[in-house]
């Protein structure tokens, strides 16, 4: 039998928030006198949203205009778009920041450098650590989907598991601190474990459960996801170690969302 049949359902959300609106790409629409700037936007049907416009004087500067803002969508980094933000009139400038900040705040893990991460699974529900899930996690690893997990304790004081399945990893480049999941800012972190850091002969999805596995047991919050960690830290996307993260947290196994 499945783990879907089995000893997991569906959950309606992962306990961390998830964005209802995701920016994909800017794009513009021109004509004689003028150029619209849009967002194309999913939440979760596909719909465009006004940014701004040019006016007829700055026409010739619209394709760089949607690079700036795509390039800043990617990456964060807004050096590209600041250079054509300078010569732009300041109210298609602020106009332009503005939207940035409201919709397109910086959120780790969100996006690679191809557009946003889509939730491909938002919740499975495991009640126990064994082959099942396992298998669970190995296949979606396999294939490449981004996982996040965590642990939860039910209304009945049995402790239970919850999977998040999305659409790919999220790649970090290699200076930077192995992780594409933010940490929660209410509680503190105890111990963080990588699958660079082998256990026996496990690999890496058998490691990873049996670090969260044992915490768990203590008593403590768990988390963990993957990611692709890359051995450049300019043009890092797309190469470089996949890796599981074990989170391990000062801070109790939460109720599980309801209670």
């Amino acid at each position: 039998m499945s783990a879907l049949t089995c000893k997991c359902v569906l959950l309606p959300l992962l306990r961390h928030p998830v964005r209802q609106t995701v920016v994909y790409s800017f794009i513009a629409h021109t004509s004689p006198g003028r150029s619209r700037i849009f967002a194309l936007c999913k939440d979760p049907s596909d719909r465009l949203e006004a940014v701004t416009t040019l006016g007829a004087s700055d026409l010739h500067l619209t394709e760089e205009f949607v690079v700036g803002l795509n390039s800043f969508l990617a990456d964060r980094d807004d050096t590209v778009l600041q250079a054509v933000l300078d010569r732009v009139p300041a109210p298609v400038a602020k106009a332009a920041r503005q939207y940035l900040k409201e919709n397109c705040a910086s959120e780790l893990g969100a996006f690679t450098g191809y557009g946003p991460i889509d939730v491909v699974r938002e919740a499975v529900y495991f009640r126990q650590i064994d082959d099942e899930l396992e298998e669970y996690l190995d296949g979606a690893y396999m294939i490449g989907f981004g996982i996040r997990m965590s642990n939860e304790r039910r209304s009945d004081g049995d402790i239970a598991w919850v999977v998040q399945l999305r659409s790919d990893e999220v790649s970090v480049p290699a200076s930077s601190e192995p992780r594409s999941w933010a940490l929660p800012a209410e509680v503190q972190l105890l111990r963080t474990w990588t699958s660079e850091q082998p256990l026996a002969d496990l690999g890496p999805v058998r490691g990873a459960l049996g670090v969260a596995e044992a915490a768990s047991a203590e008593g403590r919050w768990v988390r963990v996801h993957t990611l692709l960690h890359s051995n450049r830290d300019v043009d890092f996307e797309g190469s470089g170690t996949s890796e599981f993260v074990v989170d391990v947290f000062d801070a109790p196994i939460p109720a599980e969302l309801g209670e």
